[in-house]
C-alpha cells in the first residue's frame, strides 16, 4: 500500500529574466494569467490532489509570495462591507491557513536538484513528496497532479507528468527512456536530462510534476553535479531507476503551457481567457478581428 502524498515542493528561487524588467520588482509567480498568479494556479491543482503543506523554495525578492497568501484583513472588511461577496469569496481562496506553508531559502542557484534538496529537513526519512513547477501551467480536469496521484496508487515507485514532443525539442527537456509502454502509464529504464540533439531515448519529455519517493532525496544528498554543472533532480530519479526502483511516466490528460517563456505565457493567457465565461465571447470576437485584418494584409 503507497503512502499518502500530503507535502509538495514549490521551487520559486529563480529571478525569472527572460520577463525582465517586469521581474526586476515582482516575482516571476506573481505574473498574472487573466487576474491569477502563476502561483495560485500551481496552488489550487496541488489542493485538488489533496495537498496539504506546502513548501516554497525561494530566495532573495520574493517578499511579495509570502504576502500573496497572507490574510488581507481590512481588504475583506471592506468587500464585506460593500456587499461584495463573490469578490470575497475568490480572495478568500488565496488565504492559507497558519502553519500550511513553509518557506526555505536557496542561497546559490545550484540547479533544480539543489532546490528539492533544500526543503530535505521538512520531509520525514520515508515520506514520499510532490514537487510542482509553477513555469508549467496545465489545463487540464481532473488536474494533472490528481492524476498522477490517482496512478500513483496504483504503482508506488516514483512518477513524472510527461508528454510528447517533437524530437528536435527533445535536447530541451528531460527525457524518459522506457521499458514497458501500458498506454497512460509507462515505466521508465533510465532517464536522460537535455540529451544532445538526435540522442534522445524517446520522444516523452519530463515536465515539471513529480511525486518522488524518499530514495530520490537521499540520492541529492550526493550533491552532484550533472548537465550544465547543476545537481538536476533527473539525475537522482535516474539513480533510482539503476538501483532497481520503480519509476513510472504518466501521460497526463490536458494542456501544458510553459510559461517561463514569453510565447508560452501569452498562449496561456489566450487560453484560460477563453475559458472564462464573462470574457470568451468579446475576446473571441476581438482575436477573429484581429486574425482577419493580419490576414487583410498579408
Amino acid at each position: 500500500m503507497t503512502r499518502k502524498v500530503t507535502k509538495a515542493i514549490f521551487p520559486v528561487a529563480g529571478l525569472g529574466t527572460r520577463f525582465l524588467p517586469a521581474t526586476k520588482s515582482i516575482p516571476k509567480e506573481i505574473m498574472t494569467l487573466v487576474d491569477r498568479p502563476l502561483i495560485q494556479y500551481a496552488i489550487d491543482e496541488a489542493r485538488a490532489a489533496g495537498i496539504t503543506e506546502f513548501i516554497f523554495v525561494t530566495s532573495r525578492g520574493k517578499g511579495a509570495l509570502e504576502d500573496y497568501f497572507d490574510h488581507a484583513h481590512e481588504l475583506e472588511s471592506s468587500l464585506k462591507k460593500s456587499g461584495k461577496t463573490e469578490l470575497l469569496e475568490t480572495l478568500r481562496g488565496t488565504n492559507m491557513e497558519s502553519g500550511a506553508i513553509a518557506y526555505i531559502r536557496q542561497h546559490k542557484a545550484l540547479g533544480l536538484g539543489h532546490a528539492v534538496w533544500c526543503a530535505r529537513r521538512l520531509l520525514a526519512d520515508d515520506e514520499p513528496f510532490a514537487v510542482v513547477l509553477t513555469d508549467d501551467v496545465i489545463m487540464g480536469e481532473p488536474p494533472c497532479l490528481q492524476q498522477m496521484i490517482e496512478a500513483y496508487g496504483e504503482t508506488g515507485g516514483s512518477m513524472v507528468a510527461t508528454m510528447e514532443v517533437a524530437p528536435e525539442k527533445a535536447q530541451a527537456y528531460g527525457v524518459l527512456d522506457v521499458a514497458e509502454d501500458m498506454g497512460a502509464i509507462v515505466r521508465a529504464r533510465g532517464m536522460v536530462e537535455k540529451p544532445p540533439l538526435g540522442t534522445a531515448p524517446s520522444n516523452l519529455a519530463v515536465i515539471g510534476r513529480y511525486i518522488l519517493a524518499p530514495t530520490v532525496m537521499q540520492n541529492l544528498n550526493k550533491l552532484k553535479a550533472g548537465s550544465g554543472g547543476e545537481i538536476q533532480l533527473t539525475d537522482a530519479i535516474a539513480d533510482d531507476i539503476a538501483a532497481g526502483r520503480d519509476v513510472f511516466g504518466l501521460r497526463f490528460r490536458g494542456q501544458r503551457f510553459d510559461c517561463g517563456s514569453k510565447a508560452g505565457f501569452l498562449q496561456a493567457t489566450v487560453a484560460f481567457g477563453l475559458e472564462r465565461d464573462e470574457l470568451k465571447e468579446e475576446f473571441a470576437e476581438y482575436l477573429h478581428d484581429i486574425m482577419s485584418m493580419r490576414r487583410a494584409a498579408e
